[in-house]
């Protein structure tokens, strides 16, 4: 049990290790836009997503940073929600006042995307497959259209119009995050200074991470309870799929030396050995267990395949070659890959960051050191905090 709650506070990367550093309680906010037309030309009524900003927009509404959150992730960036809450937002480390992400300075919005996993967490609003359709009264289930990056930074885009947003210093994203805030720059050029992309997956998904994507989506796949995706009116959930799926999309976002220096070959419960019976396990297998079980009971399982299939669709500007989706791109680029990232590998940013400057696109990369995996681009994203702080003031 020790180790399941250290593992499951990094996992869930809502603490933060420094002390809380901004001045207010955060209020979650809701943004309400009544038509969306998707890149694919179908239509979604009465989207909402939620929201958080922390500092104050200048005059000329031009001091603006975008956060794009992870895949599991929500607009919860920063500070707390009440004074008794656990911990701070994912990158509370980096974010409020005389921090490199300067409230002072700046005023930083973040929004829960569209087909947001935490769909039944209270603080995230979203629209996706669990929503109502008005036109049937019910859920939309698998009927929900398929989107792509470009249609949750058109929700974006339509939020921060309506907070009289004129132009983002940066736009800063992690991991499906990063995606995003390419796309960013390559769509609204004129609005973009810079792109902080951190644990990037590069221009594009690549085959490799496309067929990651389809493994974490199997387990819902082949779970009888979801009965392609018509399960809201049943008592049969499709709990064990998407218990599975949260469990490998958990253990890929770590790192081997990561879980031998916190678990090693440790017994869940000393005296039992696994080869004694079926029933005793290691410790890391505990753990990923039930950090799966946990994050399940605030999750979706159509809402998990439609963020997967955004993974799988993503090259940036919905472009059909990665050359022509860069060509607006105005930015500086800046990638923050994780040194022991086996799942987003530092590869990527590099032939990411090259591409750019072949194309006169100013790049540099700053890589976060550790054994945490693709997490450390969420837990240890102090390490680079003044690198940020740096790119930001050029």
């Amino acid at each position: 049990m020790k180790y399941f709650k250290i593992f499951l506070l990094a996992i869930l990367a809502q603490c933060s290790f420094n002390a809380f550093a901004l001045d207010e309680i955060v209020k979650k906010q809701v943004y309400e836009l009544p038509l969306l037309t998707t890149v694919g030309g179908e239509k979604i009524k009465n989207i909402k997503v939620g929201y958080e900003t922390y500092g104050q927009l200048n005059e000329k509404g031009d001091n603006a940073i975008l956060i794009c959150h992870f895949f599991s992730g929500t607009s919860h960036a920063a500070g707390k929600y009440t004074p008794n809450d656990a911990g701070p937002g994912y990158w509370d480390s980096i974010i409020g006042p005389g921090k490199p992400l300067d409230t002072n300075k700046y005023f930083i919005v973040s929004s829960d995307s569209l087909v947001n996993l935490n769909v039944k967490d209270p603080n995230v609003t979203t629209t996706g497959p669990a929503s109502i359709n008005p036109d049937t009264g019910k859920p939309y289930g698998m009927s929900f259209p398929i989107l792509n990056t470009q249609d949750l930074i058109h929700v974006q885009k339509e939020l921060s119009t309506s907070l009289g947003i004129k132009k983002f210093a940066a736009v800063a994203g992690l991991s499906m995050g990063s995606y995003q805030a390419l796309d960013w720059a390559a769509s609204y050029p004129n609005m973009v200074e810079r792109v902080i992309a951190v644990i990037p997956g590069g221009l594009e998904s690549n085959a490799f991470t496309i067929e990651t994507a389809q493994m974490w989506a199997n387990p819902i796949l082949l779970d009888a309870n979801w009965n392609r995706g018509n399960y809201y009116d049943s008592n049969d959930k499709p709990i064990r799929g998407l218990e599975n799926a949260l469990q490998l999309t958990t253990i890929n976002s770590r790192n081997p030396g990561w879980a031998e220096r916190l678990f090693g070959r440790k017994f869940t419960i000393a005296d039992k050995s696994p080869e004694q019976s079926w029933d005793n396990t290691f410790a890391i297998q505990d753990a990923i267990t039930k950090a799966g079980a946990g994050r399940a009971k605030i999750s979706d399982a159509n809402h998990f395949l439609y963020l997967t299939k955004i993974i799988q669709l993503y090259r940036i500007g919905n472009a059909n070659t990665v050359e022509e989706g860069i060509k607006p791109i105005k930015a500086k680029v800046m990638f923050v890959p994780a040194s022991s990232d086996v799942l987003f590998f530092p590869s990527y940013s590099k032939n990411a960051s090259e591409i750019l400057k072949k194309n006169g696109i100013k790049s540099e990369i700053v890589e976060i050191p550790g054994d945490g995996g693709h997490i450390d681009g969420i837990t240890d994203i102090a390490k680079v905090g003044e690198n940020i702080r740096t790119f930001l003031s050029r």
